[in-house]
């Protein structure tokens, strides 16, 4: 990650995590968080709670996606439950997404920071800073 960002800092928002390789039928169980699997939502696009709780109305999920350039990003989206009936909202940039559950959970935020960083060190992908 650029040295001196941090979780919760607005120039956070702009740090989008990008993955070496595509996510695949092959490969998505090796991404496990908290014992959640991905599942693929529609063609290439993989999705995987990253924060719900039964006692809280609000949900983050991780959404994994290839983007114009052709590379795999993760992004993030709030679940949303609207007359009975549970959507997505539209991707947030990583960071975003992290500042988002950040104003709402820090502990889970940074348990989703370290995930992801684990990632990064076994060189499966990297944080970017994205142009605005």
């Amino acid at each position: 990650m650029e040295d001196n960002i941090s979780l919760g800092e607005p120039v956070f928002d702009k740090m989008m995590f990008v993955l070496k390789s595509p996510i695949t039928d092959d490969n998505h169980k090796y991404y496990k968080f908290n014992d959640e699997e991905m599942q693929e939502i529609a063609e290439d696009v993989w999705a995987m709670p990253a924060y719900m709780k039964e006692d809280d109305d609000f949900s983050m999920f991780f959404i994994l996606t290839k983007i114009e350039s052709g590379e795999t990003v993760i992004a993030f989206s709030q679940g949303e439950m609207s007359d009975g009936n549970f959507s997505l909202s539209e991707p947030m940039v990583s960071g975003n997404g992290l500042n988002v559950l950040n104003a709402h959970d820090e502990k889970s935020a940074a348990s989703v920071l370290h995930f992801l960083n684990q990632i990064s060190k076994a060189n499966e992908g990297d944080w970017r800073m994205i142009e605005d």
